[in-house]
């Protein structure tokens, strides 16, 4: 039997193994799945709930279990262990386009208030779109089966019209990553805030 724990960066798998042989324990790390083999004990999971570096991961062999610990290729709480998920190296990656594509904030002048500098969101998608290209089976291993529904999302943002592009990139860097919308009409009214999966509070960080 096995079980596991996470934090935001790393995700721990024990194997109850009891008397493993460090010489005979072997585990196979992919991106999305992980193969613990233990002369003829084998335990396979696939496919992961996100995508982890194969090359930082690893074992501890004990007396009574086996510890896999994985590092996750994108910061985040998987909630499970296996299953289909959207992979979130593309959302972090949307996220840091966002944030390096604001409009600069003139300098204020004595006496005068003037008003908060917005998003030039027409740049952010522009910015988006020239350095999204397909990746092919070589360059990322996951690049089909489950990464399908990930390439769905940024089919429909590149195929999307402008505003629908606009309201993506609002939507997804103001309410903190927790909402995706298309809808502009609703979307540039005002600021998207942020909803926190059902059980969780969201929370301002504090330096």
């Amino acid at each position: 039997r096995h079980e596991f724990y996470e934090t935001d960066d790393k995700l721990t798998i024990t194997v109850f193994d009891r008397g493993a042989d460090p010489a005979h324990v072997n585990v196979e790390f992919q991106p999305r799945s992980i193969l613990y083999e233990n002369g003829d004990k084998k335990l396979e999971l696939q496919p992961l709930k996100g995508q982890i570096d194969p090359d930082k991961s690893s074992f501890v062999v004990g007396k009574v279990k086996v510890e896999i610990r994985l590092v996750k290729a994108a910061h985040g709480r998987w909630g499970g262990l296996v299953g289909d998920a959207p992979d979130r190296t593309f959302h972090c990656h949307l996220a840091a386009l966002a944030n390096s594509s604001s409009v600069s904030t003139p300098a204020k002048k004595a006496g005068s208030t003037l008003p908060q500098a917005r998003k030039n969101w027409d740049s952010v998608t522009k910015t988006i779109l020239e350095s999204e290209k397909p990746k092919t089976s070589g360059e990322d291993p996951n690049v089909s089966g489950d990464s399908t529904l990930n390439e769905f999302f940024q089919n429909l943002f590149t195929n999307a019209d402008d505003d629908t592009r606009r309201a993506m990139m609002k939507s997804f860097q103001e309410s903190g990553g927790t909402a995706l919308s298309t809808n502009w009409d609703e979307v540039g009214k005002g600021p998207v805030p942020i909803k926190p999966p059902s059980g969780s509070e969201a929370r301002k960080w504090e330096q």
